[in-house]
């Protein structure tokens, strides 16, 4: 009588089991992290390998099948997940499959972060906002497009509380981040502004605008355009005077505060 071979050592069985299970999980949370590091779609991937491939063994004689294992006849000292691990006879993983079993689990959740990641930095981008960045789960952009023309601190003998960007009328405005609307039409000096207060209490201003498009109590989001460059006020030509507040109304330098948050000029 011909019999089947035994089956495979139980750590060697488990730990293929293991990757055939996780490997779906670190392919679908992953798909960001796998494009990045192996190029677009469509290119060969090294996890190609984790891929179920078709048998090239020939088939065995008919005389040879004998005692085919069913799923209700499973092999002395199987691999058990789950529930059913805690059961009378259930293999314990060996201390090989636990690292493996760590480091899928690791993979699978790095994907999945940076899956998040990488569709807050699409929101933050998707009203044409020229650059963005995310710092946790929170997305902050480059607020305008420009030459910057004064920077933060002292200016003809009186105290710069912002820095100034330069460009046309109608330069579309985004908001730094996430935030209500506190301010939004006409103010003393800035002739029009906007200002946005933030989760952490910090507030943005957005000044001489030309046009607002959110109305104060509006929830905005990063990236929104809130306004648009303009010359209003007392300026001597079209530009966004940005200032940043400290929950305590202290003026921050915004060139530091937006290169703390990744976005440099």
């Amino acid at each position: 009588m011909h019999r089947l071979p035994a089956p495979p050592a139980s750590s060697l069985r488990g730990r293929g089991t293991l990757a055939a299970a996780a490997a779906g999980a670190v392919v679908a949370g992953g798909q960001t992290l796998v494009t990045a590091v192996y190029g677009a779609p469509g290119a060969d991937l090294p996890v190609a390998a984790l891929l179920p491939v078709a048998d090239a063994r020939p088939a065995l004689p008919a005389a040879a099948v004998v005692d085919a294992v069913g799923g209700d006849q499973q092999p002395p000292n199987s691999l058990r997940l789950g529930p059913l691990a805690d059961g009378p006879g259930a293999a314990a993983l060996d201390p090989r499959t636990e690292v493996d079993v760590r480091n899928l689990t690791k993979a699978a959740d790095i994907g999945e972060q940076l899956a998040r990641r990488t569709a807050v930095l699409r929101a933050a981008l998707a009203h044409g906002a020229p650059e963005a960045t995310v710092l946790g789960n929170r997305a902050f952009v480059r607020p305008t497009l420009g030459r910057l023309t004064s920077g933060f601190g002292a200016r003809w003998g009186v105290t710069h509380d912002g820095v100034d960007i330069a460009n046309a009328i109608g330069t579309p405005i985004y908001a730094l981040t996430d935030g209500v609307v506190e301010e939004s039409g006409p103010a003393s000096g800035f002739g029009m502004w906007v200002v946005v207060r933030h989760a952490d209490g910090e507030k943005t201003v957005y000044g001489h605008v030309n046009r607002t498009y959110v109305g104060i109590g509006q929830q905005v989001r990063a990236g929104e355009r809130i306004a648009d460059i303009g010359n209003r006020g007392f300026s001597t030509g079209p530009h966004l005077h940005l200032e940043v507040w400290a929950p305590d109304g202290t003026k921050l330098n915004p060139i530091r505060w937006l290169a703390a948050h990744g976005i440099r000029f």
